[in-house]
């Protein structure tokens, strides 16, 4: 008999429901007597012990469900190790409730953040295996994460359906596309819907470089110009200030976000109609595209194989084309930026996107 524990954390995406069903349905097509027990709301149930006992069948016809069928919420890693606000030690309890019913392994789906807990609970002796969810793609130790490429498909959507708009009228459209870290989810959206600039937080910007290029468009016979922006976008004068500084400058920040910010300085530079569109939620909700579906199944049978080999301790990645085991201590607290010198940025260099540089 394996008794399962499965739990989503951190913030949804597509194909956490074709993952969860990738490790189920393994599970249940071997010999092995399964118990699933299924955590509510992220770390949150297994913190308060909140769940429920699952069947294969409940694993049945969500492959294109998206969202996840166990809830999820944030549960900063910063504040794992404090108590809650009646005194519980949040760590202790998880220990306690996966003793409590006797499970020989959590599944963990989750993206940086979900792994340093999960990381944590593996050195705190608890059997653990994770699956590489975000949609920012930015997990170390894989070069895929699922929910990834469904948000690169809405998202492109998105710019698309601007190109017409700000065509016809000659305007400069800013698209604001998720990633306050990383900008692997704009830099692809960015380049397969043509977008002609394209701003990271790991490529700080000079305001006049984005406007050379309008103006460079101008001239050149184009009445329009789109740019894909990151929610974390940075120019090169606050890239300079301390994190505090930073934070306190966000903070007081008289736009509702970077991209507005961008708008008005583009405006008030070169008197151009500028318009922002942001997408948000958008990018992380319907459901998973096709190859996040095969993707999510694959990953999730791994886990699986895992389970019944008993190998604790792992994240199923993805490299070089194959589906592969990272130990957890090699992944959690690490990100996977975007190099401004990456082949991929240069190719679009090479195309005439400008990363306003």
């Amino acid at each position: 008999m394996k008794r399962i524990g499965m739990l989503t954390s951190g913030g949804d995406c597509q194909a956490l429901n074709a993952a969860m069903r990738g490790v189920v349905k393994t599970l249940c097509h071997s010999k092995e007597e399964v118990e699933i027990y299924g955590f509510l709301d992220g770390y949150r149930g297994l913190i308060y012990g909140n769940f429920q006992m699952l069947t294969g069948n409940d694993f049945s016809g969500i492959l294109t469900k998206g969202g996840t069928i166990l809830g999820t919420s944030r549960t900063p890693f910063k504040t794992i190790q404090d108590p809650d606000e009646n005194g519980l030690n949040k760590v202790e309890a998880m220990k306690q409730n996966y003793h409590k019913l006797q499970l020989d392994c959590l599944v963990i789906l989750g993206g940086n953040g979900t792994h340093k807990t999960a990381n944590l609970l593996r050195k705190e002796g608890l059997n653990v295996v994770t699956l590489p969810k975000t949609i920012d793609n930015d997990l170390w130790g894989t070069d895929m994460t699922f929910g990834f490429q469904s948000a690169v498909d809405i998202a492109t959507d998105a710019i698309d359906c601007i190109h017409t708009t700000a065509a016809s009228h000659g305007r400069v459209f800013i698209v604001e596309v998720m990633g306050h870290k990383v900008g692997w989810l704009t830099l692809n959206a960015g380049i397969a819907s043509g977008a002609d600039i394209i701003l990271l937080p790991e490529i700080p910007y000079d305001i006049d470089r984005v406007i050379d290029k309008i103006e460079e468009r101008d001239k050149n016979g184009s009445r329009f110009t789109i740019i894909a922006v990151a929610e974390g976008a940075i120019s090169k004068k606050d890239a300079k200030l301390s994190k505090k500084e930073l934070k306190e400058k966000i903070k007081n920040r008289p736009y509702p976000s970077v991209s507005y910010e961008i708008a008005a300085k583009i405006q008030e530079k070169t008197g151009r109609e500028v318009r922002v569109t942001v997408p948000g939620h958008m990018q992380r909700g319907g459901s998973p595209c096709p190859y996040d579906r095969v993707f999510a199944s694959r990953l999730g049978s791994e886990a699986g194989k895992l389970i019944l080999e008993n190998e604790y301790g792992f994240m199923v990645g993805y490299k070089n084309r194959e589906i592969v085991r990272v130990p957890l201590e090699e992944v959690a607290g690490k990100l996977k930026m975007v190099d401004p010198d990456a082949s991929i940025v240069k190719e679009a260099k090479l195309l005439g996107i400008s990363f306003g540089d």
